[in-house]
């Protein structure tokens, strides 16, 4: 079985900065984990949400197990994240906060073998900020070009 799940979300980094980050559990179905230990999972444009004072992450894209029958799950239904109660109330009074929400950041397997999703509570940038981003990167490959040869 390999362990070596991580799916990043590339995204969340360029269009927000990232202020804290939560490790929270998924509550699955069995056909999504499998699919997951697959690698067949998109979180790029998942994002969560408070529904009755439950964490929920909306739009994560897992694909149907290709072994499954007719008990597969649905692709891009809401799940539940397993967070402890002081963490969800932090999260729910600074999420409400104005320019500020919660994002996906990297789904991983543990070792244990459970799923789990890095969340991050986020302020989205500004147009100079990405272009800030943009430049601090495009320094860092050239710098290792130079380093290289």
């Amino acid at each position: 079985m390999d362990q070596n799940i991580y799916i990043k979300n590339k995204k969340a980094y360029f269009e927000y900065h990232i202020l804290d980050k939560y490790i929270a559990g998924i509550k699955l179905l069995g056909t999504e984990i499998k699919s997951i230990r697959q690698g067949k999972a998109n979180i790029n444009d998942a994002f969560c949400t408070f529904i009755n004072d439950q964490l929920y992450v909306r739009n994560l894209h897992i694909a149907e197990y290709s072994f499954g029958s007719f008990y597969n799950h649905e692709a891009k239904r809401d799940r539940v994240l397993l967070l402890n109660k002081k963490e969800l109330k932090k999260l729910q009074t600074r999420g409400e906060e104005k320019g500020l929400t919660i994002v996906p950041l990297a789904l991983f397997i543990s070792e244990r073998g459970f799923a789990k999703l890095e969340i991050g509570l986020a302020q989205g940038k500004k147009t100079f900020d990405k272009r800030e981003t943009m430049k601090e990167r495009d320094t860092k490959v050239e710098m290792d070009r130079a380093m290289k040869g």
